[in-house]
């Protein structure tokens, strides 16, 4: 007799902080049910999940909806109507593709797929990654079953009986990445015999970051240190790798081998999205923050102080980030005991389960 294929939708995109997560726990569910479940995946129709999601090899839908501009535009005029249309579509690919269970990571396509997926009596779960819930969750937090978070104190925002705290799932390669320096210091190419410091700021790169390091880049130089710098793709900063031949600097618009980068540093620089500070957590590494000003509700400025709150982390504001950022570098360089303590303190926050965890959630909800 054929064993029938559990069917589960994934809904979420816009960003790696809700793509990531959702292929992890595909991934996940995949190996649990030796791969006898069938995934369709649902997002924006412009957005990367369109390209990420083929290339871990699920298939994707894409939905007609974006967000509302923040400043006054005629494109929000449309968004009523991308709503709509994309609740209706939505209805019509359960229709279609009979799904037992559906789940949700955060952006607008989610939002239109999931209400859709409430009104057709599926079982639901939502995932949110941030210390500050997202507006579509929030929308949906009285509609669906169960929600996983990744922070205390969500109960402001959801419905207490309806929250389990299961974390932000991250790639097995991160989860293993303790026992790599050396190889990640010959892949790099970097001096066995200095600290290296890793610069990240997301796959379109973080403005602010690059100009401070391309701002005080010689004074990296003089400090004798390993840096590999994540300039992401928007950002020219291949000029900024004119130095010493004695300076050990590697520049990429991205970093693929994120495991071995992180193997590699002594200390991180980052922006402060949920799917960074999860694997920042699982690596244990001293972190400098500098949260994007440039996201909704600001949450990653609140994911950043969730962090201090517990000696987990430095933070450095954006508009004070060419000043203070390089500085802060060189000071925490030197200070060992700053970094043991902030490398313990992080580690402590890790949830290395967190897709087995969410996994759990949502089985239990089959019928």
């Amino acid at each position: 007799m054929t064993q029938l294929k559990l069917k589960v939708i994934i809904s979420g995109g816009g960003t790696g902080g809700h793509i990531y997560p959702a292929i992890a726990v595909a991934q996940t569910l995949q190996k649990r049910l030796n791969n006898q479940v069938e995934f369709l995946f649902v997002g924006a129709s412009d957005r990367m999940e369109m390209e990420k999601v083929p290339k871990a090899g699920y298939a994707i839908e894409g939905l007609w909806i974006s967000g509302l501009q923040r400043s006054l535009s005629a494109k929000n005029l449309l968004f009523p109507i991308k709503v709509i249309s994309s609740v209706v579509k939505s209805l019509g690919i359960i229709n279609r593709f009979r799904p037992d269970l559906a789940i949700g990571f955060g952006g607008y396509a989610s939002g239109a797929m999931m209400y859709a997926a409430t009104l057709k009596g599926i079982p639901t779960m939502i995932h949110e990654q941030n210390s500050y819930a997202g507006i579509t969750n929030k929308i949906l937090k009285n509609r669906v079953n169960k929600i996983g978070v990744a922070y205390d104190k969500m109960e402001r925002f959801f419905p207490a009986n309806r929250i389990v705290k299961t974390g932000n799932p991250v790639r097995l390669d991160i989860l293993q990445s303790g026992d790599k320096r050396d190889a990640a210091i010959h892949f790099f190419g970097l001096n066995p015999n200095r600290k290296t410091l890793l610069i990240i700021g997301g796959s379109l790169g973080a403005r602010t970051i690059n100009q401070s390091i391309e701002k005080d880049l010689e004074l990296l130089n003089m400090a004798e240190i390993n840096v590999i710098w994540q300039t992401g793709k928007l950002f020219e900063s291949q000029k900024a790798a004119k130095q010493d031949a004695g300076f050990c600097l590697k520049v990429a618009p991205f970093i693929y081998e994120m495991d071995l980068a992180y193997a590699a540093a002594d200390i991180v620089i980052s922006r402060a999205g949920a799917l960074s500070i999860a694997e920042l957590a699982i690596v244990g590494k001293p972190t400098i923050l500098v949260p994007s000003p440039n996201v909704s509700e600001d949450h990653q400025t609140k994911n950043a102080l969730a962090l201090v709150e517990k000696d987990a982390a430095l933070f450095i504001k954006d508009i004070d980030a060419k000043e203070e950022l390089v500085p802060a570098v060189l000071d925490l360089l030197v200070d060992t005991v700053k970094q043991k303590q902030l490398s313990a303190n992080i580690k402590a926050l890790a949830i290395t389960d967190a897709a087995e965890r969410i996994v759990d959630e949502l089985l239990a909800l089959k019928k």
